[in-house]
């Protein structure tokens, strides 16, 4: 696999030179701008923190875009994985998603020694399409709290809707009104502006706006450190055996997920750029991204169609854009967390919300209704 790998490098840059590297810079620092608010959101939904989930976008870009079955792969923190993680949280806490994290490295790492990658392509449309609707759903139910400022209580999205009846239920108006903010622009937002400025983005930064002139009392993200190496980090003392039995199956899960999300990424990716995935490095990738990451403190990552066919899209040439865009990312941590740490928790609900509502397949589940 190794000879195979370098082959393939050599392939991507055979004749690679100023023009190409200006075009992969150009787009990486496009995906960026499209990761910054979604890396965000995502690590806040997952029931860890802002701040995990950007080293989550970044060691991801470096590790998984370096090592991917393609050129045009780019991994992070994906809205249907915060669904199964926020349960994950609930339960086990932040160490057990960290945990549940490395294990779906490793069975990841099987996935590929079995050749698994072509099972995927098995799976009928029809069963992704509600299975990715179900996730959206779990998606939604997991912001209630930060979209209408509330608190709740309990392992399941069930329990924490009923707590409500113990604990009542008193929206805070600003924290709505921002929330809706950011759903109203980002559903208006025009599309001929989307490729040059995400809507993901400017609602992030209306709802900053308003919140650093008009101080209001709602929550924000927070601190933000400048490091790779967060606090809240997976440690080797935390692989005990009975740790890894209570939290095989979510990683079961996780390792599916990020599987097939990454492979039909993959499949759509490489229609796009006329270009075939490695399967089976694919998933060695994503193997050895989700072992090393919770050793920082981030988040199970995946490869994510909109990031990826953003950087096709914006003119992305070889596996360099995946990694420029980790770097702008990080950059961005060093520059701006002062600026992001105020930001609402709120705004990431809404951009959680549409990101929801974006994963159904509409025309699919149309279909399916009218036959």
């Amino acid at each position: 696999m190794m000879q195979e790998f370098a082959q393939d490098l050599k392939k991507e840059f055979r004749g690679y030179g100023r023009e190409k590297y200006v075009k992969d810079l150009m787009a990486g620092l496009t995906v960026a701008a499209v990761a910054l608010p979604l890396a965000l959101a995502f690590g806040v939904g997952s029931g860890a923190d802002a701040a995990a989930g950007l080293v989550t976008a970044i060691l991801a870009g470096l590790i998984i875009g370096g090592l991917s079955g393609a050129s045009f792969q780019i991994s992070g923190p994906t809205g249907a994985m915060v669904a199964i993680l926020l349960e994950i949280s609930a339960r086990h806490g932040l160490q057990g998603v960290l945990t549940a994290g490395f294990l779906s490295g490793v069975l990841l790492l099987a996935a590929a020694a079995f050749r698994f990658g072509k099972l995927v392509s098995y799976i009928p449309s029809h069963v992704i399409t509600g299975f990715t609707s179900g996730i959206a759903v779990l998606l939604a139910m997991g912001q209630i709290d930060n979209f209408f400022g509330t608190v709740s209580e309990g392992e399941s999205y069930i329990q924490k809707l009923l707590s409500y009846r113990e604990l009542g239920f008193s929206p805070n108006l600003h924290a709505v009104g921002i929330s809706l903010l950011v759903i109203v622009l980002m559903a208006a937002w025009p599309k001929k502006w989307r490729e040059r400025f995400p809507a993901s983005l400017a609602g992030i930064i209306v709802a900053l706006g308003i919140n650093w002139i008009f101080q209001l009392p709602v929550a924000t993200v927070g601190d933000i450190p400048r490091t790779l190496l967060l606090t809240n980090r997976l440690t080797l003392g935390a692989l005990t055996l009975d740790n890894i039995r209570q939290l095989t199956v979510p990683a079961i899960s996780i390792a599916a997920l990020c599987m097939i999300e990454s492979l039909l990424c993959g499949a759509t990716g490489g229609k796009m750029k006329n270009e075939k995935l490695n399967a089976d490095r694919e998933l060695v990738a994503q193997g050895i991204g989700n072992i090393i990451i919770p050793f920082f403190g981030g988040v199970p990552a995946t490869a994510a169609i909109a990031r990826t066919s953003v950087a096709i899209k914006s003119g992305g040439q070889t596996r360099l854009t995946s990694i420029l865009h980790a770097v702008g990312l990080l950059l961005s941590m060093f520059a701006l967390g002062p600026v992001m740490s105020r930001i609402p928790l709120s705004a990431l609900a809404g951009v959680l919300m549409v990101t929801a509502w974006k994963m159904n397949e509409w025309h699919g589940i149309r279909f399916m209704f009218h036959k």
